[in-house]
């Protein structure tokens, strides 16, 4: 399992960290757990399917 900072995600999706973090508020993007600072960490598996899904509805 290949884990993901919201710096990364942000960088992988081409959007603002601040994105990544509502998307993690909203349950859209579910962070697998949270970090030693408490910021939220994803799989790159769930990141990559969430990128595709978005792709398909018309973009990010």
């Amino acid at each position: 399992m290949s884990l993901m900072s919201v710096s990364d995600v942000a960088e992988f999706l081409g959007v603002q960290e601040i994105r990544v973090e509502r998307l993690e508020r909203e349950s859209l993007l579910v962070a697998a757990y949270q970090d030693e600072n408490g910021k939220p960490m994803f799989k790159r598996e769930d990141v990559v399917k969430y990128k595709e899904f978005a792709e398909r509805l018309g973009g990010l």
